[in-house]
């Protein structure tokens, strides 16, 4: 069973940025097309954004333009790199494939706030 770790939350300030890392684990990685989701309090999870298994990338409206996924195959990770944090982004994140396959691991808090 391949397990996620996400890990790089933290609290940042309005207009500040992070970078969130999943590292996974088992063979199949590089063929997974693997999303950021996020889930703030009181709210659904949502889907912030995929990459394919060719790096092909689609971001929610809310974020297109400030956050930015990538992989690194070799690695077994998925990057969220999060410019022009605003308070709304504030949600604990996860990574999972595009069709939630994985067991979800336990999140990493980001927190936007002055």
């Amino acid at each position: 069973q391949v397990q996620v770790v996400e890990s790089g939350g933290g609290l940042v300030q309005p207009g500040g940025s992070l970078r969130l890392s999943c590292a996974a684990s088992g063979s199949m990685f590089s063929t997974y097309t693997m999303g950021w989701y996020r889930q703030a309090p009181g709210k659904t999870r949502e889907l912030v954004a995929y990459i394919t298994s060719g790096s092909f990338t689609n971001y929610a409206d809310s974020v297109k333009g400030r956050f930015t996924i990538s992989r690194d195959n070799a690695k077994n990770t998925v990057y969220l790199q999060m410019n022009s944090l605003k308070a709304e982004d504030t949600a604990v994140y996860y990574c999972n494939t595009r069709r939630l396959e994985l067991v979800w691991g336990q999140g990493t808090q980001v927190t936007v706030s002055s």
